[in-house]
């Protein structure tokens, strides 16, 4: 994992917190997105975890350049403070997680262990920004939903892979599909991560983020 934030003792308290994780090696440090991108392209990690805020810089930056390439590397945002439009731009870019600095350090290990196994981990405050939507868009009720609609709702709020929801609901995959989609047209939802976030903002995985 490689750790991009302007203030050197910030990056070195992360470094000291998520090192304590048997699950995370941490190879390299930026203070600059050309750095970050730099030790991208020479280290190709598998994690990044991106402050948004580098004074002049953004670090979404980084990530837009990084999906450019075709990068395989997961991006986590780790931030004190982030727009409505910088969540969109993240949402767009297809960032893995966005944990918050006020975070609890075994919350922050905790996220960054979720993103590094291929899951989603958005902090539960950002949830409410994530899901505002125009007063004339109204949702349809969770109630709409048949119940093994609502068991694949609460799987893509976990991060799940078709896969997976394949396996634990003993259906095909392409079951599974047909699922998401009618998930998607009854909460009037663009995508699995909107899926996935409205599950979360619903509290229907709250045991996923309290651990």
């Amino acid at each position: 994992m490689i750790i991009l934030d302007d203030h050197p003792l910030v990056r070195q308290g992360i470094r000291m917190i998520v090192s304590a994780s048997p699950l995370v090696q941490v190879v390299g440090e930026a203070g600059s997105t050309l750095e970050a991108l730099a030790l991208h392209q020479q280290l190709e990690p598998d994690l990044a975890l991106v402050d948004i805020n580098l004074g002049n810089e953004n670090g979404l930056q980084l990530i837009r350049k990084a999906r450019q390439t075709g990068s395989a590397c997961k991006f986590m945002l780790l931030t004190s403070s982030i727009t409505r439009s910088e969540l969109q731009e993240a949402k767009a870019l297809q960032v893995e997680g966005i944990c918050l600095k006020e975070a609890f350090p075994e919350d922050l290990i905790y996220a960054v262990e979720v993103v590094g196994r291929g899951r989603k981990y958005y902090d539960a405050s950002l949830m409410n920004a994530f899901m505002e939507e125009p007063a004339n868009s109204a949702k349809a009720p969770l109630d709409d939903l048949t119940p093994k609609e609502l068991e694949v709702l609460c799987a893509l709020g976990k991060g799940c892979s078709n896969k997976e929801i394949a396996g634990d609901l003993y259906i095909t995959e392409f079951t599974v599909k047909k699922h998401v989609s009618q998930i998607l047209a009854k909460l009037e939802l663009t995508d699995r991560t909107q899926a996935a976030l409205y599950a979360l903002s619903k509290g229907l995985v709250e045991f996923e983020l309290q651990r």
